[in-house]
C-alpha cells in the first residue's frame, strides 16, 4: 500500500501555508514526502513544523548539513556520461540538489523529532550560524504521479525503488526516482551511473544514520516541541519518523551525493 500523502497541489489553505513557509526556510523548491505525509495526521504537520522552524529559518541547519553530507564517503564511481545536452543537464541538477538539501536537512531535523518523541538524551546546543549560506536552487519540473507514467517508466521507478528494503516495505516510492521520470533514458542508466554505491548503501546508510544521530542530539535544545504529538497520535508519528530516519532518507543521501558528483 503506497504511503498517505497530501501533494502541493491539493493542499488546503492551511496546509498550503505551512508548505510555502517550509519551502521559504529550507531553501527546497518542493515538499518532501515525509512533510506530505504528516500533513495526512490531524493537527501533526502544525506542529512539527511549529518545533522546528526555528533551526530552519536561523541558518543552524545549515552548518549540521553540511557536516553530515562530509561524512558519507562515497565509492569510486565509473566515469561515464549521463547522456544529457547542456540544458538537460542542469534541470536535473537542480533536480537532485532539490533533494540533496532536502534529504539532508529532514534526516537531521526528523531524527530530532524522534528523539524528542523518544525521550532520548540531548545535547548541547550550538550556537546558531550567521545564515544559511546555499545558492539558491531553480524551479524544478513538477513531481509526476507514478500512476501517469508510461508503463516502462513507472517499470524503472519501482525497480530503483525495490532496491531499497526500508522504502519498499513501506510502500513508499523515493520522490527523487519518480522526479527522474522526466528522462526516462536517464533513470534506465542509473545502476550503471551509481552502481557502486547502490551495492554498498549498508555502509553509507549507517555513517549517515550516526551523523544525523549525533546533529540531531545537538539541535534538539533548539526546537520547540510544545506538549508533544497532538491527538494521542504518537505511534501513527513515530513510525514513519523512524523508518525515514532510519532507513529511507539515509538510503537515498548516499544516492544524491553520488548523482551530484556524476553530474559535476
Amino acid at each position: 500500500m503506497a504511503l498517505a500523502e497530501l501533494r502541493e497541489a491539493a493542499a488546503p489553505p492551511d496546509v498550503a501555508s505551512i508548505y510555502a513557509a517550509l519551502r521559504a526556510a529550507s531553501g527546497v523548491p518542493v515538499v518532501n514526502l515525509i512533510w506530505r505525509h504528516l500533513a495526512t495526521l490531524p493537527g501533526v504537520l502544525p506542529w512539527a513544523w511549529a518545533a522546528t522552524r526555528g533551526v530552519l529559518e536561523d541558518g543552524t541547519i545549515a552548518a549540521s548539513r553540511a557536516r553530515l553530507a562530509a561524512t558519507v564517503r562515497l565509492p569510486a564511481l565509473p566515469s561515464s556520461d549521463a547522456g544529457l545536452d547542456a540544458a538537460e543537464r542542469a534541470t536535473v541538477r537542480a533536480v537532485v540538489e532539490t533533494y540533496n538539501r532536502g534529504n539532508l536537512t529532514n534526516l537531521i531535523l526528523l531524527t530530532a523529532l524522534r528523539q524528542e518523541i523518544e525521550g532520548a538524551p540531548r545535547g548541547e546546543a550550538p550556537q546558531p550560524a550567521p545564515g544559511a549560506e546555499d545558492m539558491p536552487i531553480p524551479a524544478v519540473p513538477p513531481l509526476p504521479p507514478l500512476a501517469a507514467l508510461p508503463p516502462a517508466t513507472q517499470a524503472l521507478v519501482q525497480a530503483l525503488a525495490a532496491r531499497h528494503a526500508g522504502a519498499a516495505a513501506g510502500g513508499v516510492v523515493p520522490s527523487l526516482y519518480l522526479h527522474l521520470a522526466h528522462w526516462p533514458d536517464l533513470l534506465a542508466r542509473l545502476p550503471d551511473l551509481i552502481g557502486p554505491v547502490l551495492a554498498a548503501l549498508d555502509a553509507a546508510r549507517a555513517a549517515a544514520v550516526a551523523e544525523a544521530t549525533r546533529e540531531a542530539a545537538a539541535i534538539r535544545p533548539r526546537l520547540a516541541f510544545g506538549a508533544g504529538v497532538p491527538g494521542g497520535q504518537r505511534a501513527a508519528v513515530l513510525d514513519p519518523l523512524t523508518r525515514f530516519t532510519t532507513a529511507i532518507i539515509p538510503d537515498m543521501v548516499p544516492v544524491g551525493l553520488a548523482l551530484r558528483r556524476v553530474l559535476g
